[in-house]
């Protein structure tokens, strides 16, 4: 009988894996590696790893704290591998709408408290529609998000998928 051991990555320790082709071309595959592209990233930085339609997939490098953000939809974050803090704002108008995906809240955008919350290795946290929020980490860590593509999303396949 094998035995097999689940090996939990993290920003500071990660194995590039590899992609064993069938049939096909590599390049028809997209590969990439959250905690790779998180490393050669720069803090906040929102790097699409995955996409599906309009939805993706972004993964960000926690580092310090971040600008406020705000979105015009819900998304969610989960932390990858270090103790992340999020803090939210209910801000005190709407946003536009008509802008899916990220932007950006203000410097200190108008709005009232609503606490935070903790995440650590594999918490999640909902970012709801109608609030701003912003990350802080003492230590790099990686974030993965589940939004919609949007001005703030990147996209570099030709950096981060296998060729």
């Amino acid at each position: 009988m094998n035995t097999y051991t689940t090996k939990f990555g993290s920003l500071d320790n990660f194995e590039k894996g590899s992609i064993q082709l069938i049939q096909g071309k590599a390049s028809h595959y997209v590969f990439s590696n959250v905690f790779e592209v998180a490393s050669q990233a720069a803090p906040y930085d929102k790097t699409v790893v995955g996409i599906n339609q309009k939805y993706v997939i972004e993964s960000i490098r926690a580092e310090g704290t971040s600008a406020w953000f705000t979105c015009s939809h819900d998304e969610f974050v989960v932390s990858m591998d270090s103790e992340v803090r999020v803090e939210f704002l209910k801000l005190e108008q709407a946003i536009d709408t008509s802008i899916e995906g990220s932007q950006l809240a203000g410097e200190q955008p108008d709005g009232k408290p609503m606490g935070y919350v903790v995440l650590k290795q594999g918490h999640q946290a909902i970012l709801p529609v109608g609030t701003a929020y912003r990350f802080s980490s003492q230590k790099p860590a990686t974030l993965i998000m589940h939004t919609i593509k949007g001005p703030l999303s990147i996209e570099k396949w030709s950096d981060i998928c296998l060729k």
